[in-house]
């Protein structure tokens, strides 16, 4: 993990929610690139939003984990991911979730 500021820092655990997201998002590219996106990938790490979830999608991911923002938001944070990514899939233009996934990928193989 990176080095912590708080005065925890010397604590066990990890880190969780939204200051995971960039390192997680880093990790999951990096991950597409060695692998050639021939694997499924589950993303996870700072997801709480729809651009959150697609973000991931477009990286490679095939499906996407919540865990920090659930147990913050609840189960509604379910219903509004769904609406937002429908949103932002249809103003890509993608018909499909696995329309989606690694369009941003320098490894796509289609």
């Amino acid at each position: 993990r990176p080095p912590l500021a708080s005065r925890h820092a010397g604590e066990a655990g990890g880190l969780s929610g939204a200051p995971l997201a960039p390192l997680a998002l880093a990790a999951l590219q990096r991950f597409v690139a060695a692998t050639g996106a021939k694997l499924p990938i589950v993303a996870a790490g700072g997801i709480a939003s729809g651009a959150d979830a697609y973000a991931r999608l477009r990286a490679g991911a095939s499906a996407v984990q919540l865990y920090s923002a659930l147990v913050y938001e609840g189960p509604g944070l379910v219903a509004r991911i769904k609406a937002e990514l429908a949103a932002l899939l249809r103003r890509d233009g993608f018909a499909s979730v696995g329309e989606a996934v690694g369009a941003q990928s320098p490894s796509r193989s289609n």
